[in-house]
């Protein structure tokens, strides 16, 4: 009978090894997903005070015209890193439609246009932390 009952033990210690992996595995995913969920988010962020110092760069853009080339150079290193750190098709959308709003702004200071409209960048932006945080 002794005999009998090693076999059940090693099977029973065998499935439950493998369920530690695989809950282990899952967990790791878990932690995974949630880090680049708060990558973006914090990416967001920083995006958020870069489009706050473009709106403030094109109000004072007569004093200093750098500030705006700086704080859109800032936006698109910014939409760099989410673009490095994600496969959401909704962070990509919304990256993707910040860095045409940005590319906009851009042409039209290239256009003469010393106070271009930053509203599309703000409202991208704005969709993209809600992407991130939702």
């Amino acid at each position: 009978m002794a005999a009998s009952r090693r076999p059940r033990r090693r099977s029973i210690t065998i499935a439950a090894a493998v369920a530690a992996v695989a809950l282990t595995a899952g967990l790791t995913t878990g932690c995974d997903a949630v880090n680049k969920a708060l990558d973006c988010a914090r990416t967001a962020d920083a995006i958020a005070d870069s489009v706050t110092d473009l709106r403030q760069a094109v109000e004072n853009a007569a004093n200093d015209p750098t500030q705006t080339d700086e704080a859109l150079n800032s936006i698109e290193k910014n939409l760099d890193k989410i673009g490095d750190k994600t496969e959401d098709t909704d962070v990509n959308k919304a990256t993707e439609d910040l860095r045409e709003a940005v590319i906009n702004v851009r042409t039209a200071i290239q256009n003469g246009d010393e106070t271009p409209d930053v509203s599309p960048v703000t409202d991208a932006a704005g969709e993209l932390t809600k992407v991130c945080t939702s």
